[in-house]
């Protein structure tokens, strides 16, 4: 996987107007756009067909959670509509993931088509303790995300959404193929956590085991996507170039 397809730029725009306008500054700079329920409210599947006819990768974060049944069909045509990936949370349950997997792979038999992936969504980045015990959970973020990865393996889905804060953990206990991606990325130079409470930069997400990288408001809201995008690619290509480095050392 290169450097340019690590890095997911969530459209979280109100309309299509300027979610096109971002895929076309970005397009070329990073390698998967995330579709979340604001814009696909507004928007709806048509924009993600039209992402994907012109040769765009999608990410369709709509963090699924009802009963197996409903899961299951919302799955099934999330792959047919050949997303990249999509979410359901991981707090469904097994049966509920393990239906989505089958779905999934069904449709990609049926089709003959790369099969998305489904990624159990575990505790989200703008929650901490204080957020999870208002909910009744007394376990800390941590401990419930690895309890949450161990479902979503078990399940048979390919991979979780966690803070980066727990990716090294989650990668050290699944296996190597098993995708770990990362809300909550912030540019080394930002301070700005905005809603988000457990965040950090993109290098250290890298370090740390994760997959793929997504990126929101500090590419989105800036002066010049394009260039934020770009900044955050180098800092990317100058972690693998160390560990390149490093391992020819060894």
């Amino acid at each position: 996987m290169s450097v340019k397809d690590k890095l997911i730029v969530a459209l979280d725009v109100t309309n299509i107007a300027d979610a096109k306008k971002l895929i076309s500054e970005l397009k070329e700079i990073v390698g998967m756009f995330k579709i979340g329920s604001q814009l696909f409210a507004s928007a709806g599947p048509a924009l993600v067909e039209s992402m994907v006819n012109s040769g765009n990768k999608v990410f369709l974060d709509l963090k699924f959670h009802d009963i197996p049944h409903q899961i299951a069909g919302a799955a099934r045509n999330a792959a047919e509509l050949q997303v990249s990936m999509f979410t359901l949370h991981a707090s469904g349950g097994v049966e509920m993931m393990k239906r989505a997997a089958e779905a999934v792979t069904e449709v990609a038999l049926r089709k003959g088509t790369t099969r998305s992936r489904v990624l159990a969504v575990t505790v989200l980045t703008s929650m901490d303790a204080d957020t999870l015990t208002q909910i009744g959970i007394r376990d800390s973020p941590a401990d419930t995300v690895t309890r949450l990865v161990k479902l979503a393996e078990a399940a048979g889905v390919d991979g979780v959404v966690s803070s980066p804060h727990e990716a090294a953990a989650i990668r050290s206990i699944t296996a190597p193929e098993f995708l770990i991606v990362t809300p909550g990325i912030r540019p080394s130079d930002s301070t700005a956590a905005d809603d988000q409470k457990r965040v950090a930069t993109a290098s250290s997400a890298l370090r740390a085991g994760a997959n793929y990288l997504v990126v929101g408001r500090p590419v989105t809201s800036a002066a010049d996507p394009a260039r934020a995008a770009q900044a955050i690619i180098e800092e990317l290509r100058a972690v693998e170039n160390a560990e390149q480095a490093n391992a020819m050392n060894v």
